[in-house]
């Protein structure tokens, strides 16, 4: 397990300090690395302001390889031995939850960066949650596809709390317009070639095939689908960004999807100030959400007054629900969580995204 201190140059320096658990190694490094990146902007940005409370805000990034047990493994070293009141994190739901149910156990704050799945909402009242869940990004993509005059969709996603959710939520909204999801796929992730379950997908002939996928997975099955010839059909992704990262463009051209809106002059400036650093676009809409949730954090720091675990729970409360953020207003629920998410309508046009 690995990790990386950011605002710093060492711990012992660190006058405050929160944790990030985040995807650093496996499948979905890559969204792991655009999220470190917005975790690494934003502590730049907090300390360029002045700090929290006045002092200089720091970050520990421990890796959590994409795996459960790895990651219980970091929110216990980041709680017991550096002794953070807060942790962000992490990447999909199966590793979220239970490192948000250990926060909450210990009567820690933990702000979810990017697990969608409905299950989120139980962990319970010290978790909050920087990115809409399911049930408002596949009530949005359904309608985007239906509206599209699609009536026969194919669904593949992978198989745990994120994948099984977006499938259930997306086919309850299709099927409640009219549509009907006549094949459904959800792959064991990590697989050298879903050529087989590709296949059998293609025999229901759908209208379009619905998508949603990441790190290598993506890769691989945007190139089979590719080879198969099965881009002759439409092909619609949830997170169009994180379903075509780090696929050449030959694989990806014309596919349609939703994306997280940038939103006003914040969202731009976000994009401008990674493409300032790192020379490139983001790579995902995730490297946004982790800026936002440390950009949180340093708010209710600010507003508690230090980082005394009991006092940042009192914060969150009155600075959570209405905080807005580079991804716009989180408007939170009594459970904590996001209830409006903004999202555009996004295709893949030589390996980047176009409006349309």
């Amino acid at each position: 397990m690995s990790s990386a201190l950011f605002g710093l140059s060492r711990p012992a320096m660190a006058d405050i300090t929160v944790g990030a658990i985040l995807p650093l190694t496996g499948t979905s490094a890559s969204i792991g690395e655009d999220q470190r990146r917005g975790v690494e902007l934003a502590v730049d940005q907090v300390n360029a302001q002045g700090g929290v409370d006045g002092q200089k805000l720091a970050v520990i990034v421990e890796d959590s390889a994409g795996n459960p047990v790895t990651a219980l493994d970091a929110v216990r070293k980041l709680t017991q031995v550096d002794h953070v009141p807060l942790v962000v994190g992490a990447f999909s739901s199966s590793v979220t939850i239970p490192i948000g149910q250990y926060l909450v156990k210990n009567h820690l704050v933990h702000i979810n960066i990017s697990g969608t799945s409905t299950d989120i909402r139980k962990i319970g009242k010290f978790s909050y949650s920087v990115i809409g869940l399911d049930d408002l990004s596949a009530r949005f993509s359904a309608k985007d596809v239906y509206a599209m005059g699609y009536r026969k969709v194919a669904f593949i996603a992978p198989n745990g709390a994120y994948g099984q959710g977006m499938a259930e939520q997306f086919t309850k909204f299709f099927q409640q317009l009219g549509g009907k999801v006549v094949a459904k796929t959800l792959y064991t992730s990590g697989q050298s070639s879903y050529r087989r379950e590709l296949e059998q997908l293609s025999r229901y002939k759908p209208d379009v095939y619905v998508y949603t996928t990441y790190g290598q997975d993506a890769v691989v099955l945007n190139r089979e689908s590719y080879e198969l010839g099965l881009n002759k059909t439409p092909w619609y992704g949830m997170y169009l960004t994180m379903c075509t990262a780090n696929s050449p463009a030959q694989y990806t051209q014309g596919k349609m999807g939703m994306e997280v809106a940038g939103l006003s002059d914040k969202g731009q400036r976000y994009t401008e100030q990674y493409r300032k650093r790192y020379n490139e676009n983001p790579k995902s809409a995730y490297g946004s959400y982790a800026y936002d949730s440390i950009m949180l954090a340093a708010a209710a720091i600010n507003k508690a007054g230090s980082a005394d675990p009991a006092a940042l729970q009192t914060a969150m409360l009155a600075v959570a629900p209405h905080f807005v953020g580079v991804t716009g207003p989180l408007n939170l629920d009594a459970d904590h969580m996001r209830q409006t998410q903004p999202y555009e309508k996004v295709k893949s046009v030589n390996g980047a995204l176009a409006p349309r």
